[in-house]
């Protein structure tokens, strides 16, 4: 990374920054409480839309400090990332400790960098289909495939976290994002406009498709431009030696297929033995029987990837010799964990600063506070646009969680759209761009410090630390590019009147 200046040097380590965080929470909230700061917050309760007050709560208080002691670990154990990050590490690391990963790059160390950058790019950008899941193979993926390429790692996970995270709202294939922020997009529409109104997953299929290319092209421009000249070229990382088999590649590669073959039948929903094993058949819809809360398809990804990974390294280590007995492959399903122990103390703060801050209300207050005032401008067209895309950048800074957001503006802001003749679809797209251009530099969004914890994990050099302010620093230029391209490619798209997907215009 680039040299630190004289106040680089005095920058706080990512865990005294959260630290920091979770001390300013605290005395915000005695401050705010004791103003009496309050929002009403709209919610649609039994079809009808209901003014729900909600305050500050000072956690600083009798009742804060026993929910602070009574939940420390409770908040830790139900903190989803972390479990899903060592499921994850447990399948990338006998893939790595096997020797798979070594034959199967090799051949790329020969192609041309520029191309490695733009397939990470469009690596990410698919792997949005997995929702959030993404993150946690991804990044550590990107990490170990980077450096037996002997590129930076560094430098591409950066990559993969800006892709997988700007291009959020561009993925081409549906995710369980879409379903959700859908199905509430289509009770605000109804609840106070039109009854009638149903809401299609196709129908931002044609200005996603285009934006999920300028979106590769872009983000390759940026990054190649701002982001490659600070970090080294080459990998620091120390090499292994391994063993070589053709051999055991083919019959891991093969294995591998067919697993992802069998799981590919367990989601199909025909009426076939087996089939469709891993869908909710409750649902009414095929991508609700994918992605649906009680589809075990939606966190079974997760472990169907991992046993892909698992098997597939170990027949590879057992052919080539590179893994010679069942303690080996124990030792090897932990690889992955080697100088990753930031990750776990910075989980545990993490996980802390956000239950404090989902107990004090203070994010779900400043948000209700702005939607108000995003209601309150008698705006429309395409400054009403702009005004959404930065109030939901703002949200986005203290609520990383994109459904939780949209519960709280939804209610609003989609009646508020349509009746400035801007259709529902339109704007939950508009939506979903701000929200991933919000989270992107959110230092409390937890897969920011996941990529804090790996960016440091292959940090070679002991005089340039890894700081949560150092690497917003290098990451602004890109983000500040890429989100002016963004204001200025809706505003076009509005203006000009394509259909934004089929039979779907923005105007109603």
């Amino acid at each position: 990374m680039r040299k630190m200046n004289k106040k680089d040097k005095k920058l706080r380590g990512p865990v005294s920054t959260l630290i920091g965080f979770i001390v300013l929470l605290c005395i915000l909230s005695f401050i705010l409480s004791k103003i009496g700061f309050q929002g009403y917050q709209t919610v649609i309760s039994n079809g009808v839309l209901a003014d729900s007050l909600v305050k500050v709560k000072n956690i600083i208080s009798v009742s804060g400090i026993r929910f602070i002691a009574g939940n420390i670990v409770t908040n830790l154990k139900n903190f989803e990332p972390l479990a899903l990050l060592v499921i994850s590490l447990i399948g990338i690391g006998i893939v790595e400790k096997s020797g798979f990963f070594n034959i199967l790059f090799k051949p790329l160390r020969r192609v041309k960098f520029g191309i490695i950058i733009y397939f990470t790019i469009l690596l990410s950008l698919l792997s949005t289909v997995l929702g959030e899941y993404s993150y946690v193979f991804l990044i550590p993926f990107v990490g170990v495939m980077y450096k037996y390429l002997d590129r930076n790692p560094l430098f591409g996970i950066i990559i993969a976290y800006l892709s997988l995270t700007l291009g959020y709202g561009t993925g081409i294939v549906l995710n369980y994002n879409d379903y959700n922020l859908g199905l509430l997009t289509q009770t605000a529409a109804r609840v106070d406009v039109d009854p009638d109104f149903v809401y299609s997953l196709t129908s931002t299929l044609y200005i996603k498709l285009v934006s999920f290319v300028g979106m590769s092209f872009l983000l390759y421009a940026t990054v190649t431009r701002f982001l490659l000249p600070k970090f080294p070229l080459k990998s620091r990382v120390e090499e292994v030696e391994f063993n070589d088999s053709k051999k055991g590649m083919f019959c891991a590669l093969f294995v591998a297929l067919a697993i992802i073959l069998f799981a590919i039948y367990m989601i199909l929903d025909i009426n076939l033995p087996g089939a469709g094993i891993l869908l909710d058949h409750n649902s009414s819809t095929y991508i609700a029987k994918l992605f649906g809360e009680n589809a075990p398809f939606r966190e079974g990804i997760v472990i169907i990837i991992s046993v892909i990974l698992m098997i597939s390294g170990f027949i590879y280590g057992k052919i080539s010799g590179n893994i010679k007995n069942s303690n080996e492959y124990s030792l090897g399903l932990s690889k992955d964990f080697e100088n990753v122990g930031l990750l776990f103390v910075l989980f545990f703060f993490i996980a802390e600063l956000f239950a404090i801050l989902e107990w004090t209300n203070i994010g779900v207050v400043v948000s209700a506070n702005l939607i108000t005032f995003l209601s309150k401008l008698q705006f429309s067209g395409i400054l009403l646009i702009i005004a959404l895309f930065i109030v939901i950048v703002l949200m986005s800074i203290l609520i990383p969680n994109t459904e939780t957001k949209w519960q709280i503006a939804s209610p609003i802001i989609v009646p508020l759209f349509m009746r400035a003749n801007i259709a529902p679809s339109f704007t939950q797209f508009v939506f979903q761009i701000a929200d991933a251009v919000g989270k992107v530099f959110s230092p409390i969004f937890v897969y920011f410090i996941m990529m804090i914890s790996f960016l440091q994990k292959y940090n070679t050099d002991e005089k340039k630390q890894i700081t949560i302010g150092g690497a917003l620093r290098i990451m602004l230029p890109t983000i500040l590019i890429i989100s002016l391209c963004w204001i200025i490619f809706i505003c076009l798209w509005f203006l000009v009147g394509f259909p934004i997907g089929p039979g779907t215009y923005i105007a109603l």
